[in-house]
């Protein structure tokens, strides 16, 4: 098969191209400008611009607002969330050795009972005690109680005797220790650990709302609190 001639071709080119489209313009210049009804609009120039202010934004000044918060009776309808029914302990009595309230001397308790002069409190088994741990220490002081580490460190027989004496044993210990939260040194961490109990240590005021939380969910024979009054500041000796 020969390729085809050249005026094959030349003819061919004319034949499909004879027929020549007028090219495709817009006039969208030569249209009339739309013209913007601004009757509605208030325009207000200020520094060269111009602010626009609807009626949308006039109703919005406060005019319009309601001139009572009464919302009229409460709705029977059952669909609406009660938040108060979705507190599980609603309905679950606080122990009594609970905290009402730590003060720089002392705390208040949920019975009625308050600890003052100083001392701090030892919750276990659904009873308090005054608790001393400073008195353990070789000077019987306060400050004794924070090693040259800044660690919390009280790990005499006195301090923790009772809690060897307790069956069955607790799970956890919450211990708070004054106005600001220490580490608990290592040996009284392992101290209380060989008893099989798990320590956290927080700030008094931490320690008390998460005693309180833990002995209503748990009871207070699974969880016992050794709180230091918020008045000891252990962090500036």
């Amino acid at each position: 098969m020969t390729a085809p001639s050249s005026q094959v071709l030349k003819f061919l080119r004319q034949a499909c191209f004879s027929t020549r489209h007028p090219p495709i313009t817009f006039a969208a210049h030569q249209s009339r400008p739309c013209i913007l009804n601004t009757s509605s609009l208030k325009i207000k120039p200020t520094l060269g611009r111009s602010l626009i202010t609807t009626s949308f934004l006039q109703n919005s000044s406060g005019t319009n607002s309601p001139k009572t918060t009464d919302r009229g009776p409460p709705s029977d309808e059952d669909t609406q969330t009660d938040f108060n029914k979705m507190d599980i302990f609603s309905s679950t009595a606080q122990p009594a050795t609970t905290i009402d309230a730590c003060l720089p001397t002392g705390f208040h308790l949920n019975n009625g009972a308050k600890i003052d002069n100083g001392d701090g409190v030892l919750l276990i088994g659904g009873q308090a005690f005054a608790w001393r741990p400073w008195l353990a220490t070789t000077s019987r002081s306060r400050n004794e109680m924070v090693n040259s580490r800044g660690a919390w460190q009280v790990t005499a027989q006195e301090a923790w005797g009772i809690l060897d004496a307790v069956f069955p044993k607790p799970d956890l210990l919450v211990l708070g220790v004054g106005r600001y939260v220490l580490p608990v040194g290592k040996e009284t961490k392992e101290r209380l650990n060989g008893m099989g109990i798990r320590v956290d240590v927080q700030d008094t005021r931490n320690a008390a709302a998460e005693f309180n939380l833990l002995a209503t969910e748990r009871g207070v024979n699974s969880v016992v609190a050794a709180l230091l009054p918020i008045g000891w500041d252990g962090a500036k000796r």
